[in-house]
């Protein structure tokens, strides 16, 4: 079984008390150039998500940034980087992105990736969480929903492939992000044979 990486938490230093911004790194891979693909694809992210939310900016009032790591087992990394920033007005924004990785080779994947070529796996996902809308009648911003992009924001969790949307993305801002865990033994008939999900399903 392969152990889990080591993970440290690293500030980015800033002059403004009410700007704070913790991200993860990977330490101690045997492989060093491995672990600077991981940490470099990290960092990348992490700056364009900065950009966004206005970081860089004169009318940044506060911003806080930090990691939430919701896989690090058996060769996989899945994390999420959160950055939330206020510029004045009735509320702040925040904004969510997701990285999985192998820890053996660096490869960060894609929604895509993780599912048999030809699978018609946005048809089924969508379809999955067209019924979980229906169940917790959640009300939805106009058009409806219809289906996933095919690079939808995701994580891995133990068990689970989490689908979720940013918010406004389908539904007003008081829903905050709407997450849409799916076990992945109910995907067991598309996922990509020695992939991420895969690889998580043969110890459920």
């Amino acid at each position: 079984m392969e152990l889990p990486v080591s993970i440290e938490s690293k500030k980015l230093p800033h002059a403004s008390p009410k700007v704070t911004v913790y991200y993860p790194v990977v330490v101690h891979l045997p492989n060093i150039h491995i672990q600077s693909t991981i940490n470099h694809a990290i960092v990348t992210t992490l700056n364009n998500m900065l950009i966004e939310q206005s970081y860089y900016k004169p009318e940044l009032v506060e911003l806080v940034a930090y990691f939430e790591l919701k896989t690090n087992q058996r060769g996989l990394l899945s994390l999420n980087l959160i950055v939330y920033s206020f510029t004045g007005g009735a509320h702040g924004t925040t904004l969510i992105k997701s990285l999985t990785f192998d820890t053996k080779t660096g490869k960060q994947y894609t929604l895509q990736e993780l599912f048999k070529p030809g699978s018609h796996y946005v048809k089924i996902l969508s379809d999955i969480i067209r019924q979980r809308i229906n169940d917790w009648h959640i009300e939805l911003l106009d058009p409806p929903f219809k289906e996933i992009r095919p690079d939808q924001d995701f994580y891995i969790g133990d068990t689970t492939l989490v689908i979720y949307f940013q918010p406004y993305e389908i539904t007003a801002g008081v829903w905050g992000f709407p997450y849409f865990p799916i076990p992945i033994l109910d995907l067991a008939d598309i996922i990509q044979p020695n992939g991420p999900l895969d690889r998580m399903m043969a110890f459920t």
